[in-house]
């Protein structure tokens, strides 16, 4: 399952956020070594603003501090990320829905980053970036960081063909574009109200990796 789905540009700005399943603090304990250890005392199920951006910051820190040569997956942090033993449960299914993964990639002036649960395919969700991708390059011919700005209804749109509560639906690249068309979301404002090529990611032109 798909927990959420971020896009950040390089300064760490948001310009997608949107969440598909209620956030599960893990609390984290600090012993005498002052080594953090997770315990499931409680659970704190949350849509708090507050969670969400540090979960946010976080992610971004360490996504854009990853070297060129690192592979695109990681562990989420600490904030959420499960306990790895418990003492309430056995049952490794009890956390299957909780997000455990982090799969980005990175496009010019783009991350895009998407968080999991342990279920979903790495391999898989990089190509679903991808499909995400072409999608918008497909709507904005020659898609770029403008573009998402003036334009964020449709790029909501594009995703929601693509995930819905968190499952993938669709992802043939052309069907997508079609949905989102012919919702009233899919008008594009002019190519002449931007400033120039900020990222641009067209077609033979990947930047991301």
């Amino acid at each position: 399952m798909i927990n959420a789905v971020l896009v950040f540009n390089n300064s760490g700005q948001p310009r997608l956020t949107k969440f598909y399943t209620q956030l599960v603090r893990f609390p984290v304990h600090v012993n005498d070594q002052g080594i953090s250890k997770q315990r499931r005392l409680t659970l704190v199920v949350t849509q708090d603003t507050s969670v969400q951006q540090r979960l946010i910051s976080e992610i971004f820190t360490l996504v854009s501090n990853r070297p060129a040569s690192a592979c695109n997956f990681l562990p989420l942090p600490a904030l959420l990320a499960p306990p790895s033993t418990s003492t309430t449960t056995t049952d490794p299914a009890h956390y299957s829905d909780n997000p455990t993964n982090i799969t980005y990639r990175h496009y010019a002036t783009l991350y895009f980053i998407l968080i999991s649960t342990s279920t979903e395919s790495p391999l898989a969700l990089l190509d679903l970036i991808q499909v995400f991708v072409e999608s918008l390059d497909s709507l904005f011919n020659n898609v770029c960081e403008l573009d998402l700005i003036f334009n964020f209804e449709a790029m909501h749109a594009c995703l929601a063909e693509i995930v819905v509560g968190g499952v993938v639906v669709e992802t043939r690249v052309k069907e997508i574009v079609k949905g989102v068309r012919d919702s009233d979301k899919g008008s594009v404002r002019g190519k002449e109200q931007k400033m120039g090529p900020v990222g641009a990611v067209g077609r033979g032109m990947w930047a991301g990796r």
